[in-house]
Protein backbone atom coordinates (compact mmCIF):
# COMPACT_ATOMS: atom_id res chain seq x y z
CA UNK A 1 0.00 0.00 0.00
CA UNK A 2 0.86 4.07 -0.83
CA UNK A 3 2.19 5.80 2.09
CA UNK A 4 0.86 9.50 1.93
CA UNK A 5 3.55 12.12 3.37
CA UNK A 6 2.43 15.66 3.50
CA UNK A 7 4.87 18.59 3.84
CA UNK A 8 2.40 20.02 6.57
CA UNK A 9 3.72 23.30 7.24
CA UNK A 10 1.08 25.52 5.85
CA UNK A 11 -0.50 22.87 3.59
CA UNK A 12 -4.57 23.35 3.23
CA UNK A 13 -5.77 20.66 2.45
CA UNK A 14 -4.89 18.23 5.20
CA UNK A 15 -8.30 17.57 5.76
CA UNK A 16 -8.84 16.06 2.29
CA UNK A 17 -5.63 14.05 2.45
CA UNK A 18 -7.16 12.72 5.87
CA UNK A 19 -10.22 11.74 4.22
CA UNK A 20 -9.28 9.74 1.19
CA UNK A 21 -6.55 7.76 3.33
CA UNK A 22 -9.23 6.83 5.63
CA UNK A 23 -11.26 5.78 2.87
CA UNK A 24 -8.56 3.49 1.24
CA UNK A 25 -6.59 2.68 4.52
CA UNK A 26 -3.72 4.15 4.04
CA UNK A 27 -1.06 5.35 6.29
CA UNK A 28 -0.48 9.28 6.68
CA UNK A 29 2.98 11.19 7.84
CA UNK A 30 2.81 14.59 8.38
CA UNK A 31 6.13 16.41 8.39
CA UNK A 32 6.63 19.63 9.64
CA UNK A 33 9.58 21.48 11.64
CA UNK A 34 6.85 21.25 14.99
CA UNK A 35 3.78 19.60 16.28
CA UNK A 36 0.52 20.47 15.22
CA UNK A 37 -2.81 18.60 15.35
CA UNK A 38 -3.87 16.42 13.65
CA UNK A 39 -7.32 13.57 14.12
CA UNK A 40 -5.58 11.04 16.45
CA UNK A 41 -6.10 7.76 14.85
CA UNK A 42 -3.61 4.86 14.43
CA UNK A 43 -3.20 5.57 10.72
CA UNK A 44 -1.68 9.05 11.38
CA UNK A 45 1.89 10.28 12.03
CA UNK A 46 3.15 13.19 13.49
CA UNK A 47 7.18 13.80 12.38
CA UNK A 48 8.91 16.20 13.79
CA UNK A 49 12.33 17.85 12.34
CA UNK A 50 14.62 19.67 13.65
CA UNK A 51 13.80 23.92 13.07
CA UNK A 52 16.44 24.23 10.56
CA UNK A 53 15.38 25.57 6.27
CA UNK A 54 14.75 22.25 4.26
CA UNK A 55 14.63 19.67 7.47
CA UNK A 56 11.29 18.66 6.37
CA UNK A 57 11.62 18.62 2.84
CA UNK A 58 15.13 16.19 3.65
CA UNK A 59 13.51 14.18 5.51
CA UNK A 60 10.86 13.28 3.42
CA UNK A 61 12.83 13.06 0.12
CA UNK A 62 15.44 10.28 2.25
CA UNK A 63 12.36 8.34 3.42
CA UNK A 64 9.87 8.15 0.43
CA UNK A 65 9.41 5.17 -1.44
CA UNK A 66 8.99 3.84 -4.81
CA UNK A 67 5.02 4.36 -5.35
CA UNK A 68 4.25 6.33 -2.37
CA UNK A 69 2.16 9.79 -2.55
CA UNK A 70 3.76 13.22 -1.48
CA UNK A 71 1.90 16.28 -0.75
CA UNK A 72 4.02 19.37 -1.30
CA UNK A 73 3.60 22.57 -3.14
CA UNK A 74 7.30 23.19 -3.10
CA UNK A 75 9.21 22.06 -6.14
CA UNK A 76 12.51 20.69 -5.44
CA UNK A 77 10.99 18.84 -3.45
CA UNK A 78 9.15 17.02 -5.90
CA UNK A 79 11.95 16.63 -8.22
CA UNK A 80 13.62 14.93 -5.64
CA UNK A 81 10.80 12.66 -4.47
CA UNK A 82 9.91 11.99 -8.29
CA UNK A 83 13.65 10.04 -8.58
CA UNK A 84 12.81 8.38 -5.92
CA UNK A 85 9.90 7.38 -7.63
CA UNK A 86 7.05 8.61 -6.12
CA UNK A 87 4.02 10.43 -7.08
CA UNK A 88 3.53 14.29 -6.25
CA UNK A 89 0.80 16.60 -5.75
CA UNK A 90 0.61 20.00 -5.16
CA UNK A 91 -2.13 21.49 -2.58
CA UNK A 92 -4.13 22.65 -5.85
CA UNK A 93 -4.35 19.52 -7.64
CA UNK A 94 -1.39 19.96 -9.98
CA UNK A 95 0.60 16.74 -10.43
CA UNK A 96 3.90 16.75 -10.74
CA UNK A 97 6.10 13.65 -12.82
CA UNK A 98 9.19 13.26 -14.81
CA UNK A 99 8.04 14.79 -17.64
CA UNK A 100 6.60 18.21 -15.92
CA UNK A 101 8.93 18.19 -13.60
CA UNK A 102 11.57 19.98 -15.42
CA UNK A 103 9.53 22.49 -16.48
CA UNK A 104 8.45 23.31 -13.18
CA UNK A 105 12.00 23.87 -11.63
CA UNK A 106 12.76 25.59 -14.63
CA UNK A 107 9.82 28.42 -14.08
CA UNK A 108 10.08 28.45 -10.57
CA UNK A 109 14.00 30.11 -11.10
CA UNK A 110 12.57 32.50 -13.68
CA UNK A 111 9.93 33.89 -11.66
CA UNK A 112 12.01 34.00 -8.87
CA UNK A 113 14.97 35.87 -10.79
CA UNK A 114 12.50 38.26 -11.92
CA UNK A 115 10.49 38.88 -7.87
CA UNK A 116 14.44 39.29 -7.25
CA UNK A 117 14.31 42.29 -10.29
CA UNK A 118 11.34 43.72 -9.14
CA UNK A 119 8.93 43.28 -12.40
CA UNK A 120 6.71 40.54 -10.90
CA UNK A 121 4.74 41.32 -7.68
CA UNK A 122 1.83 39.69 -6.03
CA UNK A 123 1.59 35.86 -5.03
CA UNK A 124 -1.06 33.40 -5.90
CA UNK A 125 -4.44 33.43 -6.64
CA UNK A 126 -6.16 32.86 -3.39
CA UNK A 127 -7.09 29.36 -2.47
CA UNK A 128 -10.69 28.15 -3.40
CA UNK A 129 -13.27 25.29 -3.22
CA UNK A 130 -12.52 24.66 -7.24
CA UNK A 131 -9.10 23.84 -5.73
CA UNK A 132 -9.92 21.87 -3.27
CA UNK A 133 -12.04 19.75 -5.48
CA UNK A 134 -9.33 19.24 -8.38
CA UNK A 135 -7.21 18.25 -5.52
CA UNK A 136 -9.20 15.61 -4.24
CA UNK A 137 -9.80 14.27 -7.61
CA UNK A 138 -6.18 13.75 -8.21
CA UNK A 139 -5.70 12.24 -4.84
CA UNK A 140 -8.09 9.77 -5.71
CA UNK A 141 -6.46 9.26 -9.46
CA UNK A 142 -2.53 9.16 -7.63
CA UNK A 143 -3.54 6.14 -5.03
CA UNK A 144 -5.27 4.31 -7.53
CA UNK A 145 -1.82 4.94 -9.94
CA UNK A 146 0.05 3.80 -6.79
CA UNK A 147 -1.64 0.35 -6.43
CA UNK A 148 -1.61 -0.34 -10.13
CA UNK A 149 2.47 0.08 -9.61
CA UNK A 150 2.96 -1.89 -6.56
Amino acid sequence: MPHIYVDADGCPVKAEVYRVAERYSLQVTLVANHAMGHPQKEWIAMKVVRDLFDAADDWIAETVSDGDIVISGDIPLAGRCIERGAFVLDPRGKIHDEDSIGAALGNRELFSHLRDLGTLGGGPKPFDQRDRSRFLERLDQLVHASRRRR
